[in-house]
This record gives C-alpha cells, sequence and structure tokens, in this order.
C-alpha cells in the first residue's frame, strides 16, 4: 500500500470539502455545516501531520536512532488523531451548543442540504482511493484494520465518520427545513461533535500501543517460531522477543539452542540462514538480532 498516495488524495479532497462547507457555513449560518468545515480543516492539518511523520520516518539510521526513525509515523499518527478527532470534536460540540442554547434563524437550507450531499460523495471517493491501493497490494480489508498502520487506518475512519457525520447533518437540516426549529441545528453539530470525540479516543488508546512498544501478533510470532524450528540444526528457540519500530519495520531478538557437535563456523553458517529465510518470509524484519545458546 501506497501510503503517500491516500495521504495526498486526502489532503486534496479536504481542501475542496473545507472550502466549500465553509463558504455555504458562512452563506447559511448553519451550525451543522460550520461542523463539517471545522473537521474538513482539521483533516487537511491531521494528512499534513501524516505526510511529515512519512518523511522523517525514511531519513536512515544513524548514532542517535541506530534501528531507523519508523516510530514517527506512531507519533505523527497519534497528534494527527487527537487534532483532527479530538480538537475538532470538541469546537463541533461547543458550536452545537451556543447553537442549541441561543437558536439563530438558518437560510440556504437547499444550498447546506446539496454540501453535506457532496461532502458524503467524496468520503466515498476518498474510501475508494484506500481500497484500490490495498487491492494493488493484494492486502485485504481486515488485515489493513488489524495492521500498524495508524496513519492510513485513521484515514480511514475519518472517511467513515465524516460520512456518518453527514448523514447526521443532512436528516438535521431536513428537520429544521420542515419545522423550521432552529435548536435542531445546534443539536445535530452537537451530535457531529460527539462521534468525532468518540472516535478519537479509541483511536487514541489504540495508538499508546504502538508508541509504547508493541509486540508482534502471536499468529506472527508463532509462525516465525516454525520457521525457524524447521531448520534442522536448531534444537530449539528459547526466546522470542520482538517489537514494531513503525508499520512496515520490526525487531526481532532470538536466543537459539543449535545442535551439539556444530562448529563455530556451523553455527554462523545457521545463523546467516535462518536469518536470509526470515527475511525472506517476513520482510517487516528489517532487524533481527540471533544469539547462540548452548
Amino acid at each position: 500500500m501506497r501510503p503517500q498516495v491516500v495521504i495526498v488524495a486526502t489532503l486534496a479532497l479536504n481542501a475542496a470539502l473545507f472550502a466549500v462547507n465553509l463558504f455555504i457555513a458562512e452563506l447559511s449560518g448553519s451550525r451543522a455545516v460550520l461542523a463539517q468545515a471545522i473537521y474538513a480543516l482539521t483533516d487537511l492539518v491531521g494528512g499534513g501531520l501524516l505526510l511529515w511523520g512519512l518523511y522523517v520516518s525514511r531519513k536512515p539510521a544513524d548514532y542517535q536512532y541506530p534501528f531507523g526513525r519508523g516510530k514517527e509515523r506512531f507519533f505523527w499518527a497519534f497528534v494527527s488523531i487527537v487534532v483532527t478527532f479530538s480538537v475538532a470534536g470538541v469546537i463541533a460540540l461547543v458550536t452545537g451548543f451556543d447553537q442549541l442554547v441561543a437558536p439563530v434563524p438558518i437560510g440556504h437550507i437547499g444550498d447546506a442540504l446539496a454540501v453535506v450531499g457532496a461532502t458524503v460523495l467524496v468520503s466515498i471517493a476518498s474510501i475508494l482511493v484506500s481500497l484500490r491501493e490495498l487491492r494493488l497490494s493484494r492486502q485485504s480489508l481486515s488485515a489493513f484494520l488489524s495492521s500498524a498502520q495508524q496513519g492510513l487506518k485513521s484515514i480511514f475512519y475519518q472517511d467513515l465518520v465524516t460520512i456518518a457525520a453527514a448523514i447526521v447533518a443532512f436528516a438535521g437540516l431536513l428537520l429544521v427545513y420542515r419545522t423550521h426549529e432552529y435548536a435542531i441545528d445546534g443539536a445535530t453539530a452537537a451530535l457531529e461533535g460527539f462521534l468525532l470525540v468518540a472516535t478519537g479516543f479509541v483511536l487514541t488508546a489504540e495508538s499508546r500501543e504502538y508508541l509504547v512498544g508493541r509486540a508482534l501478533a502471536p499468529t506472527e510470532a508463532r509462525a516465525i517460531l516454525a520457521l525457524v524450528e524447521r531448520d534442522p540444526r536448531v534444537r530449539r528457540v528459547r526466546a522470542l522477543q520482538s517489537m514494531l519500530l513503525g508499520p512496515e519495520d520490526a525487531l526481532l531478538a532470538l536466543r537459539i539452542n543449535f545442535q551439539d557437535g556444530l562448529t563455530t563456523d556451523q553455527i554462523e553458517s545457521a545463523i546467516d540462514q535462518v536469518t536470509a529465510a526470515l527475511r525472506s518470509s517476513y520482510p517487516l524484519l528489517r532487524h533481527i538480532v540471533i544469539e547462540p545458546e548452548s
């Protein structure tokens, strides 16, 4: 999956959404549409942070960062989630409650409904870009959602929440049109804000695991263990430790008990061949440390 394609597409689409939603929000006075504009703006900022994280994560390893800077993507994905969901959600909640407590008449409801419908279509287009990239990389949606691609997953969830919020806004504006109860517009904006904050809490909690230093999934660890122990020179793997250093980068440390009678050269050869086999089967394992045990 090409993260830069997904991020750049998101930036372009959200720039268009922000401009249109802000214009209609100013024209109509609708807080529900304003909430959409705020969310599009924070999406734009979040996408920029993800793009920056992708750039700095590709810097080569050095003395200060011997395993590279892959975790930059986890950090900037975390910051992006906080900005996109939490900040936007709180602003939308405050904006909605303000309209709920002191309703202000809104106009141009037809234009507001049109822009909310356009928001749904643009978000669907963004989701299709992500699904196309998944198809090109031959990765299933379930595998993607359970992966460490926090930044790209946050974009995917952003689009889903945008669609849900737009549907809520559309329903709220229709009710305003039929009843002329302008407080409904505020309630709609507040509900959009609640959706954003709730999603932000879930994604932030998941991001914490990767920032702290999450290991490979148990299924992957068992498959790696089976691959190593298939080598006839390996008697037993005494310890297996791992840590994700980025969405596409992991550290693996093994302590292996080799068969008796092997010379030093034979053990070194076995370590080289086991390492090559692991890297061939699991490109994610960019850093492999094997300690022989007598």
